[in-house]
């Protein structure tokens, strides 16, 4: 019915005929044969996929690393399991966020290479933060500075809380 008003007001392009007067043309059996057009309501939601992450920029990490930004928080995951780790970095980040943190340091330590077993969150925190249940908390992340680690840590950029 909106529609239909607002088909009315508009003007056809040349050597076009208005929807209605084709409609008029077209024999009765084709008309009712058609489908009715799918309400909004009947399409399926879409499934809503977190952000891509965003790597942080050569001037916002080199302002942390002189200290010129803040670090709203710190995480120390030394002598932790993989659980404990995960839980403690899921917990740290959502109260990062709850309190408007902007970016965080997450120490992982650097770990051995003299083992398959070594550096085992070093190479999982990355993954944890790329992963599903972290990624809407988590804008980007990025080795930290000397001063705070180098290697063996980073920083994480924290999503604003909605």
């Amino acid at each position: 019915m909106l529609w239909s008003t607002i088909t009315r007001s508009i003007a056809p392009l040349k050597g076009r005929k208005r929807a209605e007067d084709a409609a008029e043309i077209a024999p009765a059996e084709t008309r009712s044969t058609a489908r009715p057009a799918a309400s909004p309501a009947a399409t399926p939601p879409r499934r809503t996929t977190p952000p891509p992450l965003a790597p942080i920029d050569r001037r916002t990490k080199q302002r942390l690393a002189r200290g010129a930004t803040e670090i709203g928080g710190r995480l120390d995951l030394h002598g932790l399991t993989q659980a404990e780790a995960h839980a403690a970095l899921a917990r740290f980040l959502h109260g990062a966020q709850a309190r408007d943190v902007k970016v965080v340091l997450v120490i992982t330590g650097k770990g051995g290479s003299d083992g398959e077993g070594r550096g085992v969150l070093k190479r999982q925190v990355p993954m944890w933060l790329e992963g599903a249940e972290l990624r809407s908390l988590v804008i980007g992340y990025d080795n930290a500075g000397i001063g705070h680690g180098g290697a063996g840590a980073l920083y994480v950029r924290v999503r604003r809380g909605r």
